[in-house]
C-alpha cells in the first residue's frame, strides 16, 4: 500500500503540469478538461495526504476557471482540512472557502476542526479558519464558534485580531445574538494604537453603521476621537462615514464635528481623503454655509481636473447641493455646460443630470430646446440618455413643470423624428397620457399625429411602431380636430402600412373605423346643409326654441349650430376636388374596401377583427347606395353612422394604478400560477385546422368579386374621367406612389422624413444653455406666461404609487435591537420578555443614574455590565461567562437579591389605586430617554 501510494505521489501530475498542458490545447480543451477531471476522481479517493491535497487542488483551479462542480467532492476536503502539515490544510481551506455554502451536507463536520484551529498557538492556522468562517459562516457555526472568536478580539498577536474584528460582522449578520457576547471587546479595540486593528474595527462599525446608524449613536465619542487625533487617511475616510449617517440623526453632533471636518480639507493632499469630506459636507452639514462654501472651492479642483474620475467626483458632489445651494451650480456653469460634450460617458451623464437638475418652469421650454440639439450631434447611446431624461423630468408629478402643452406636444413629435430616437414606448405612453388628461392639447396632438403618419419613411423603423400606434389612436380619438379627415384616411390605409406589426396594424384599423365614419357623418351633414332641410330649420325655429327649452336645450343647440360650421369647413376641405357629392363618396368606401380586402384573410385576430369590423360598416352602407342610381338613402345612412359614431362619443379617461386592487375577488375563486393543466382541460375540445373566419363566405365572395371587377375595370376599360381622376390624386397625394419616369412640377407640402425644424440661433448650444442657466437660477419666482396653463386632470388616489404591506423583521433588525440593548438597556426598545424581567431594566437604571456622562472609561465599564447582566442562547457563551469567574456569579446573586426587592414593590403597587398605577408608569417612561443618554458625553450634547 504504501509503495503504491509512493508511485502515485511520484507519478503524479501537479498543477502547473496541468496549466501548462492546458495551455499547449490550441483545440478540443473540453475533451482534454475531462480528461484531467477522470485522474482527479482517482487521485483524489487515495489515502497518500499529499495525492488527495494535490487532486484537491487542481479541482479547485478548474473550478473557478472553467467552471466544474465540486459539490460531489465535499468530504474529501474535509480531510484535506484536517491534515496536519499547513500546506495541505491550506488547500482544504481554499477549496472549503470556494465550495461550501450554506445547503452542503458535511458542513457540520467542520465545526470542531475549526475550532481546533482556532484555538491554535500557529497564527497562520489560525489565520485559516478566520477567512474560511468569513466565508462560509452559518447560524450553526456563528452560534456554536462565538466564544472563540470573544476570546480572539483580545489576542496580543494583530494578524489574528485584525481577521478575528473582520470576521464579527459575518458572525453578527448570522447570529444577532453574538452582539451580547462580542461586542464590548470589539468597542474596546477602538483605543487600539495599532493601525490595522483600528483601520479593521473602524471599518466594521462603518459597515454597521450604514444598516442602522440610530443604534450607534452612543458611540460617537469614540469617532469624534478617532476623526480628530488619527493620521491614517483609510481610517478617515471610514470615520467620515461613518459621521455622515450619525450626523442628520443629532444636530449638535454635527455642530462638532464640521470644525475638525474643514479643518482636514484645508490641510490635506489626498484627492480620496477630500471628496469624502466634501462628500460628508454636501449630504449631512449643508447647514452650515462656511463649511459649504470651503467644499464648493475644493469641488472646482475636481472639475478642472484633467482626470475623469475627479471630474466626475465633483459634477456628483454638485448635484448633491443644488436642492439646498444653486449658487454653487451658477458658480461653474461654464464646467457642468463643456461636461456635456466630455469624452468620457459617465462624465457626460452626471453633467445632464446635474443640466436637468436645474429646469424649472420657466426654463423647460427652452433648455430642452438646446438638448435636443445637443442629442442630434451625439451618439446613439447618450442621444437616449438625453431623450429619456427630458421625457422622465418633463413627465414627472403629472407634467407639473410643463405649463404650456401644445409646445410639449410638439416637442415629442420633434424627438421622435430623431434617427437614434429609441424611446418609442416613453413617447407613446406620454401621447396618449396628454390626450386623455390635458383637453386643449388634443388639436395640436391630432395635427402632431398626422405629420407622423402622412410620413412613409417612418414606417420602417422599429423603434417608432409604437410612436406610429399612439398617432394613430390619438388621430382616430380625437378625429373631430383634423382639419383634413380624408387625408388622414388615406395616410391609415396607405399601402406601406405593410411593414407594420400586426399588433400596431389594428390600431391603424381601429382608427380608420372612427375616421370614415366622421368622414360619411361630414358628408351627410352638408347634404343637409345644402338642400336646407336642417338649418333651415333651426333658424326658424331658433327663437321659438331657445324660448320654450330650458337652459341645457340652448346650450345643445349652440353647440350643434358650431358643429355644422366646423363639419361644412372639413368636408369642403377634404371633398372638394372629388367631382360629384354621391362619387366621392362612393370613391371613398371602395378605397376602404380595396385597402382592407387582403387583410380579411389575416392570421391575426385582433387586425382580422377590426378589419372585418370596418368592412360590414362599409357593406352596410352600400346597401343604402341603389347601383347605376344617383341618390342615396341619406336617412338611412345617417341612422348607421350615428349610432357608430355614438359608440366611439364616449372619451377615455386615465386609470388609477390601484384601481385592479381595489377590485373585490369573487368567494370561492382560486387563481392559478400557471395554465399547464389547460390542455388536459380542454383535451374534448377540437380546434378547426383552418383558420378562424368571422363572417359569411358570401360576403367574401361578394368583396372579392367587387374587387377583381374593379380591377379589370381599371386594367381593361381605363375611362378619360379615371385617367384624370388618378392623375389628379397622383399630384395632391404623390408621396404614397413609386417614383416614375415622368417628372411632377407639383410641390410636395409634407416635410421630408427625419428633417428637423432647427432654428439658426441655435448654433452656439453650450453658450445659450449657460445662460438660460443662470437666468433660471437667477430668477426664484415662476415667469408669469401670457398662456395659462391648462388644466390637467389629476386622480385622486390613482397618480401615487400603492402603500407596500409591512414586512416581517429582518436580522439586520434583530441585529440592531442588539446592539441597542447592550449600548442603551434593554428598557430603550420594550419587548415581551420585559415584563417578565422588570427587575433587570430597573437595575441598569439606578446604575446607569449614578454614573459621569463625561467620563468615557466609566460608560466603557458600563457596556461591561450589561454584557454580564445579559443571558446568553447558547451553551458556548455560557462558557464564556463562567470565564469570569468570581464577578459572574456576584452579579447573578445581585441581580436575584434585586429581582426579590423589585417584586415585593410590585406586590404594594398593584394593591395600590389606579392613579398611583398610571403615576409610577409615567415615571417609568420618563427615565427612558436619561438611559438612552448616559453614554453620550456631554461636550457633543
Amino acid at each position: 500500500m504504501a509503495g503504491s501510494s509512493l508511485m502515485e505521489t511520484l507519478f503524479q501530475r501537479t498543477l502547473d503540469d496541468l496549466i501548462k498542458a492546458l495551455r499547449l490545447q490550441l483545440l478540443g480543451e473540453s475533451a482534454f478538461i475531462s480528461k484531467a477531471m477522470d485522474e482527479i476522481r482517482r487521485e483524489i479517493k487515495s489515502t497518500d495526504p499529499q495525492t488527495k491535497s494535490t487532486a484537491l487542488q487542481k479541482l479547485s483551479y478548474l473550478s473557478s476557471l472553467h467552471g466544474i462542480d465540486m459539490n460531489w467532492a465535499a468530504f474529501h476536503v474535509v480531510e484535506v482540512m484536517s491534515a496536519s502539515r499547513f500546506a495541505q490544510k491550506k488547500i482544504g481551506y481554499l477549496a472549503a472557502s470556494q465550495s461550501f455554502h450554506e445547503a452542503t451536507p458535511v458542513l457540520l463536520l467542520i465545526t470542531n476542526q475549526l475550532r481546533k484551529d482556532l484555538t491554535s498557538t500557529n497564527e497562520f492556522e489560525v489565520s485559516l479558519a478566520l477567512d474560511c468562517l468569513s466565508r462560509i459562516a452559518t447560524i450553526d457555526l456563528a452560534r456554536d464558534l462565538t466564544p472563540e472568536i470573544f476570546t480572539l478580539l483580545s489576542s496580543t498577536k494583530p494578524f489574528v485580531r485584525k481577521k478575528a474584528i473582520s470576521v464579527v460582522l459575518r458572525v453578527f449578520g448570522k447570529f444577532p445574538d453574538a452582539v451580547r457576547v462580542c461586542f464590548k471587546r470589539l468597542v474596546e479595540n477602538l483605543d487600539s494604537s495599532d493601525p490595522r486593528i483600528l483601520s479593521a474595527v473602524v471599518g466594521v462599525f462603518c459597515e454597521l453603521t450604514s444598516q442602522d446608524p440610530r443604534s450607534y449613536l452612543p458611540l460617537a465619542p469614540e469617532f469624534y476621537r478617532i476623526l480628530a487625533d488619527s493620521k491614517n487617511n483609510w481610517v478617515l475616510i471610514k470615520v467620515l462615514k461613518i459621521f455622515k449617517n450619525l450626523a442628520p440623526l443629532e444636530p449638535r453632533l454635527a455642530r462638532k464635528i464640521v470644525e475638525p471636518i474643514t479643518e482636514h480639507m484645508r490641510r490635506t493632499d489626498a484627492k480620496s481623503l477630500m471628496f469624502e469630506c466634501i462628500r460628508t459636507v454636501v449630504t449631512s452639514l449643508s447647514d452650515f454655509e462656511s463649511a459649504v462654501k470651503l467644499a464648493v472651492e475644493r469641488t472646482r479642483e475636481f472639475l478642472v481636473d484633467d482626470d475623469p474620475n475627479l471630474k466626475y467626483l465633483g459634477l456628483h458632489a454638485l448635484s448633491i447641493l443644488v436642492p439646498k445651494h444653486s449658487w454653487a451650480v451658477l458658480e461653474n456653469k461654464e464646467v457642468v455646460i463643456k461636461s456635456l460634450s466630455d469624452v468620457d460617458p459617465n462624465v457626460k451623464l452626471e453633467s445632464l443630470r446635474l443640466v436637468m437638475a436645474m429646469v424649472y418652469d420657466n426654463n423647460v421650454a427652452e433648455i430642452c430646446r438646446v438638448l435636443v440639439n445637443i442629442a442630434i450631434k451625439s451618439d446613439p447611446e447618450f442621444c437616449n440618455e438625453i431623450l429619456g431624461s427630458i421625457l422622465a423630468t418633463c413627465g414627472e408629478n403629472v407634467y407639473e413643470i410643463v405649463i404650456d402643452f401644445d409646445w410639449y406636444v410638439s416637442l415629442l413629435g420633434e424627438m421622435s423624428r430623431i434617427p437614434h430616437c429609441q424611446k418609442g414606448e416613453e413617447i407613446e405612453t406620454q401621447l396618449i397620457d396628454i390626450g386623455m388628461r390635458v383637453k386643449d392639447a388634443r388639436p395640436t396632438l391630432v395635427m402632431v399625429g398626422r405629420d407622423l403618419l402622412i410620413d412613409p419613411a417612418l414606417l420602417g423603423n422599429p423603434f417608432m411602431h409604437r410612436i406610429l400606434s399612439a398617432a394613430a389612436w390619438v388621430s382616430g380619438e380625437y378625429v373631430q380636430f383634423s382639419g383634413k379627415p380624408f387625408e388622414l384616411l388615406e395616410a391609415l390605409l396607405q399601402p406601406c402600412c405593410n411593414l407594420l406589426p400586426p399588433s400596431v396594424r389594428a390600431v391603424y384599423v381601429q382608427s380608420a373605423f372612427k375616421v370614415s365614419a366622421f368622414c360619411l357623418n361630414s358628408y351627410i351633414q352638408e347634404q343637409y346643409v345644402e338642400s336646407s332641410l336642417y338649418v333651415d330649420t333651426l333658424t326658424e325655429n331658433d327663437s321659438e326654441s331657445i324660448s320654450t327649452r330650458d337652459c341645457q336645450d340652448a346650450s345643445n343647440l349652440c353647440e350643434q349650430v358650431e358643429t355644422l360650421s366646423r363639419v361644412q369647413t372639413c368636408t369642403s376641405a377634404s371633398l372638394e376636388d372629388n367631382g360629384s357629392s354621391i362619387g366621392s363618396i362612393v370613391e371613398l368606401l371602395d378605397f376602404i374596401q380595396f385597402s382592407l380586402g387582403p387583410l380579411t384573410w389575416s392570421h391575426d385576430v385582433e387586425l382580422l377583427e377590426r378589419s372585418r369590423n370596418l368592412l360590414n360598416f362599409v357593406e352596410l352602407i352600400r346597401q343604402q347606395i341603389p347601383d347605376g342610381s344617383s341618390e342615396m338613402k341619406l336617412a338611412e345612412i345617417s341612422k348607421i353612422v350615428e349610432l357608430v359614431l355614438d359608440a366611439f362619443s364616449d372619451d377615455f379617461g386615465p386609470i388609477s394604478i390601484n384601481a385592479q386592487e381595489r377590485v373585490p375577488i369573487p368567494e370561492g375563486l382560486i387563481f392559478k400560477e400557471n395554465l399547464d393543466d389547460l390542455e388536459m382541460i380542454c383535451s374534448d375540445t377540437q380546434l378547426p385546422e383552418s383558420s378562424f373566419s368571422f363572417g359569411s363566405s358570401l360576403y367574401e365572395e361578394r368583396v372579392d368579386s367587387s374587387i377583381l371587377s374593379q380591377r379589370s375595370q381599371q386594367e381593361s376599360e381605363p375611362s378619360s374621367a379615371t385617367t384624370s381622376l388618378l392623375s389628379e390624386h397622383r399630384k395632391r397625394h404623390g408621396l404614397y406612389y413609386l417614383p416614375s419616369d415622368k417628372t411632377d412640377d407639383a410641390s410636395n407640402d409634407y416635410p421630408p422624413a427625419n428633417e428637423l425644424k432647427l432654428q439658426d440661433h441655435l448654433d452656439d448650444d453650450a453658450a445659450h444653455l449657460v445662460k438660460l442657466t443662470e437666468r433660471s437660477l437667477a430668477l426664484k419666482k415662476k415667469s408669469t406666461s401670457a398662456k395659462p396653463r391648462p388644466v390637467v386632470v389629476r386622480l385622486d388616489e390613482g397618480d401615487e404609487l400603492p402603500v407596500t404591506r409591512k414586512k416581517p423583521q429582518s436580522k439586520d433588525e434583530q441585529l440592531s435591537d442588539a446592539v441597542r440593548t447592550v449600548l442603551v438597556g434593554s428598557d430603550v426598545m420594550p419587548t415581551s420578555s420585559q415584563t417578565n424581567q422588570s427587575s433587570k431594566p430597573s437595575s441598569r437604571r439606578k446604575g446607569k443614574e449614578k454614573q459621569n456622562a463625561d467620563n468615557l472609561s466609566e460608560s466603557k465599564e458600563n457596556l461591561g455590565d450589561v454584557e454580564e447582566q445579559s443571558n446568553t442562547v447558547d451553551t458556548s457563551s455560557r462558557r464564556t461567562h463562567r470565564r469570569h469567574g468570581k464577578e459572574g456569579k456576584q452579579s447573578s446573586h445581585e441581580k436575584r437579591s434585586e429581582k426579590k426587592d423589585q417584586v415585593h414593590k410590585k406586590g404594594k403597587r398593584m394593591s395600590s389605586q389606579q392613579p398611583s398605577r398610571h403615576k409610577a408608569k409615567q415615571s417609568g417612561d420618563a427615565s427612558l430617554p436619561v438611559a438612552s443618554q448616559t453614554v453620550i458625553p456631554d461636550f457633543l450634547l
